[in-house]
């Protein structure tokens, strides 16, 4: 019985310590709470970064160092810079040289590089007389460098670019669409925007299919992709034939079945066939969130509605910002059931009924762990 007792203990104290943390600032003061609003470490340093891989950068006396959920020193601080820990690894600038270390402190040394890149979904940058390859946490080298250009990987994908031309690579360097392009989007489950003999179209199961007229495509979401013909734009599939007709002024992505766009002046919402689900009423609007509620601008402020056009949390607030992650753009909103608005120039969280998370800060950052 002991032993359990023991067990569960322990087991809840993990628990506690790989929950998500927000750094919030207070009278230019930063700390740390969880998504139930309860501060786990008080705003007390003068600087300090979000968690990630479980530490979080802390700036004392003019060094940096790195902090664990319970506020314990786990790395001391001794370095004049450092990034974020990804993969288990950290770059830090210590006496004027830059160099990885891992979560106990200890030096790393790998690949030779002319420059200490960040680690980003599991792989980093190396580069050597002006080519760039990639090296995984162990510093083994994964892809050497032959690319004159790899963009961060989104979603275990990135744009390389060799030469005049452009294609996509995975983590493990194999290509997925083949470096023979004017420009490239980001790949997305298959399918992605090219431009090929100065003709703009989609590059889907091994092989280019041109866009007649189009003048811009965008990233593909949900097997669609917004796109400008003749200045008004529509949707197109992955083949490349037009879903929705090209008739709006400006459009998202889509998201949850759903995407914003703006006939005239305001924004609504289509569906896949082009049909106008929740009428042309707000100033402003965003994607649906998986939680199945979107941001939306009336008059001066935003609140959120549902799907069926109900504005289940009023429009009280000025801002409201994060990210899903979905590839370099940046949709307001719910993730994973937290919104981080801003109201009477504080910073602060709702829950999906619209209940605060605690209080409001002075600013307050996206969660972490």
């Amino acid at each position: 019985m002991k032993k359990l007792i023991l067990f569960l203990t322990l087991l809840i104290a993990q628990s506690s310590l790989a929950q998500e943390l927000a750094l919030v600032n207070e009278n230019k003061k930063f700390g740390y709470i969880n998504k139930s609003g309860e501060v786990v470490l008080e705003p007390q340093y003068d600087k300090s970064g979000n968690f990630n891989n479980g530490l979080a950068p802390v700036l004392e006396n003019g060094k940096w160092g790195f902090i664990n959920p319970k506020g314990e020193w786990v790395i001391k601080p001794k370095y004049d810079r450092v990034k974020d820990f990804n993969s288990g690894i950290a770059v830090v600038l210590h006496t004027e040289e830059w160099f990885y270390i891992n979560k106990k402190g200890e030096r790393l040394t790998f690949a030779e590089t002319e420059k200490i890149f960040d680690f980003n979904q599991g792989v980093a940058f190396i580069r050597n007389a002006n080519k760039v390859g990639l090296i995984n946490p162990s510093g083994e080298v994964v892809l050497k460098p032959i690319y004159d250009i790899i963009k961060p990987f989104e979603n275990g994908f990135a744009r390389v670019k060799k030469g005049d031309f452009w294609g996509v690579i995975t983590t493990t360097g194999k290509i997925v669409v083949p470096v023979e392009y004017q420009s490239v989007g980001n790949y997305n489950k298959g399918v992605v925007q090219v431009e090929k003999d100065g003709k703009l179209g989609v590059f889907t199961k091994g092989k280019f299919k041109p866009v007649e007229g189009v003048e811009k495509i965008w990233d593909f979401s949900e097997g669609l992709a917004y796109a400008k013909k003749e200045k008004k734009i529509g949707f197109i599939n992955a083949q490349g034939n037009w879903v929705v007709a090209p008739i709006y002024k400006k459009a998202k992505m889509f998201k949850n079945g759903l995407a914003p766009v703006v006939l005239k002046k305001n924004w609504g919402y289509i569906n896949k066939q082009g049909e106008v689900i929740i009428d042309f009423n707000y100033r402003d609007a965003e994607v649906f969130s998986n939680d199945g509620l979107a941001p939306v601008k009336i008059g001066k402020t935003w609140g959120f509605i549902n799907k069926k056009a109900v504005l289940v949390i009023p429009n009280l607030y000025q801002i409201t910002a994060g990210s899903f992650n979905f590839f370099s753009s940046s949709p307001k909103g719910f993730i994973n059931g937290v919104a981080r608005v801003k109201k009477d120039n504080k910073w602060g969280f709702i829950r999906t009924d619209g209940s605060v998370i605690g209080k409001w800060y002075d600013n307050a950052e996206l969660f972490n762990k």
